[in-house]
């Protein structure tokens, strides 16, 4: 089961209450399993997730650890309410210089997740642990896909800070207004990208240019992050190279989709895995910035960007 607030949980894979007792869910695994295999004209991938829950809760010991917010098997944190919390930097394994880098990855979404949490549960109601798995889980939809998003911003902040000296990133970049943010920028000698970090909590499709499927809900996110690369663009006086949404890896089918472009962007869906590859590669074979034109971007872009 993916690691995210967002995603549906075994119990709602398999269709049954959380107070269900073993047999209530032993028989909705086995009317799931028949009804999604794919030998019988099934859903793949509603198999597999069947099989995932199962997997999660099919044993007494593990729907125990699942409910305590233990980590999956094979997993670091997956249902971990440490996971979920604002963790302290790892310990670095080399002394290899890191990108330089602004801003606070996924700050404004933790604050904003914080601040709906206490009003959801009430205001003067105590809230030992806003991270507990039970109670995260019980939010929401929409609280808990703020929480998704600063978990993934996150993510994605760790592995920009990991491309070397040579590229520079701004996080939780103000266009209009917070909820309209950029969530990264990033320079290098490829290019220059703007970047969305996003978890829909399951896995997305894209048609004409833009992300689509039952998790998006309509929205636009490509459509969106043109219109604030826009404003960026104009006020620094700079031109992107690439505008990029970063996923989970398993909510794409493949590694990278480029969608287009726009206003000479061009325009795709990554795998969260594959954007350093992305980043020191180039989306396409434009022209790289170098030498005295990669100074001069940077310094429009550190006197233009504003903060959230």
């Amino acid at each position: 089961m993916p690691d995210s607030p967002i995603s549906a949980t075994p119990y709602e894979v398999l269709g049954v209450r959380v107070t269900a007792t073993h047999d209530e869910l032993r028989r909705a695994y086995r009317k799931l399993l028949r009804e999604t295999h794919p030998d019988t004209g099934g859903d793949p991938l509603r198999f597999h997730q069947v099989q995932i829950a199962w997997e999660r809760i099919g044993t007494p010991e593990g729907r125990a650890a699942y409910d305590r917010g233990s980590p999956a098997r094979g997993s670091s944190s997956a249902g971990n309410s440490r996971s979920w919390e604002t963790q302290a930097a790892r310990p670095r394994q080399d002394t290899r210089p890191r990108a330089r880098a602004y801003g606070h990855p996924g700050g404004w979404r933790r604050e904003r997740f914080l601040t709906l949490m206490q009003e959801w549960v009430g205001r003067g109601e105590s809230m030992p642990n806003p991270y507990d798995p039970a109670l995260v889980r019980s939010a929401p939809r929409e609280i808990r896909h703020i929480l998704a998003d600063a978990l993934a911003e996150e993510a994605t902040a760790r592995q920009l800070a990991e491309l070397g000296i040579g590229y520079t990133a701004w996080h939780d970049v103000a266009t209009w207004g917070p909820e309209q943010k950029i969530d990264h920028i990033v320079l290098g000698p490829t290019g220059l990208f703007a970047i969305l970090s996003e978890d829909y909590g399951g896995p997305v499709r894209v048609k004409r240019g833009e992300l689509i499927g039952e998790p998006v809900a309509g929205e636009r996110p490509m459509h969106e992050l043109g219109l604030r690369a826009k404003l960026v663009a104009r006020s620094a006086r700079v031109r992107f190279s690439a505008l990029l949404i970063v996923l989970p890896d398993d909510a794409l089918d493949t590694p990278v989709v480029v969608l287009g472009s726009v206003r000479g962007a061009t325009t795709a869906a990554v795998r969260r895995s594959q954007l350093p590859a992305v980043l020191r590669n180039g989306v396409d074979d434009k022209t790289e910035i170098g030498g005295t034109d990669l100074f001069e971007v940077r310094t429009r872009l550190q006197a233009a960007i504003r903060f959230v």
